[in-house]
């Protein structure tokens, strides 16, 4: 064999290695299809992409519309899902439209449950465990969630492992997890389709020409818009995204030290209590 040849061939392992670690990213969208069926498709671009790179998904545990196209299209690729859900929404029979289409049960292969008691809880759940965060179109639920991560961000709630894409870094695999490993702020990246979240952008602007946000936080959020002349029902919106988050840079450090712990009288603030697995029984 070659030294070139020898050298792929090391790569690729080691490739494969990392992506077998490579940390999942968390996923908001709507329970409802939207009224495009390009939102349906951006939905199975994200989960295709996910699998493609080697991450997990970790969502709100709904089995209908862009949730359960998002989780659907993952599970077909051979990926694995973590859905967190709030034990008044489970025992309800789940959220948005009561349509089986795309959609995910228990016990299905690569798929795991975490009930939670709170959507505060599913919300830290779910943050606690990703590097990341993916916005696709969706409702206010959708909007309230893209919102507090993005806001934990900028106070430096969360610290994640730097997300890379490894797809054509060439280097040895102890270089390779230096930068694996490096600690930063996660990007929140939200997909565009048709202009959804044109209106997000524009607010933003307006915050900061009225001084309420700072210039240089315009960045917490990365909007992935379609190139001029591609047909939004076609691309990759799924590549786009996590090239998107490979790419993105933290405009600063967080506000606030949250490693200290914060004491209210004589009991000690704590996140709420861990959330435990599923079990139909």
């Amino acid at each position: 064999m070659s030294p070139s040849s020898s050298l792929a061939s090391s790569f690729e392992s080691e490739s494969q290695l990392i992506k077998q670690h490579s940390p999942p990213v968390a996923v908001y969208c709507g329970a409802c299809f939207g009224n495009d069926p390009a939102f349906q498709h951006a939905a199975a671009s994200v989960g295709r992409a996910l699998v493609m790179e080697g991450r997990s998904l970790v969502y709100g545990g709904g089995s209908n519309g862009m949730m359960g196209t998002v989780s659907g299209a993952v599970l077909k690729h051979g990926g694995t899902v973590t859905a967190v859900t709030p034990t008044a929404i489970l025992m309800a029979g789940g959220e948005g439209e009561r349509i089986s289409v795309g959609g995910i049960e228990l016990g299905e292969k690569g798929h795991e449950r975490i009930v939670v008691d709170s959507m505060h809880q599913r919300k830290v759940e779910m943050a606690r465990r990703v590097c990341g965060f993916i916005g696709l179109p969706g409702g206010f639920g959708t909007f309230e969630e893209i919102m507090e991560v993005t806001t934990w961000t900028q106070l430096g709630i969360h610290c994640k492992r730097k997300f890379t894409n490894f797809g054509s870094y060439i280097a040895t695999l102890t270089e390779c997890f230096k930068h694996f490993t490096t600690l930063t702020l996660p990007a929140v990246v939200l997909v565009n389709v048709h202009g959804f979240f044109d209106p997000l952008r524009a607010l933003i602007k307006n915050s900061i020409a009225s001084g309420f946000i700072q210039a240089r936080n315009e960045d917490l959020i990365v909007f992935v818009d379609a190139p001029a002349g591609a047909d939004p029902r076609t691309f990759d919106w799924g590549r786009a995204a996590l090239d998107a988050m490979s790419r993105w840079c933290s405009p600063g450090p967080g506000l606030f030290n949250w490693e200290v712990s914060t004491c209210i009288g004589n009991r000690t603030a704590e996140y709420p209590c861990p959330a435990r697995p599923y079990n139909s029984t």
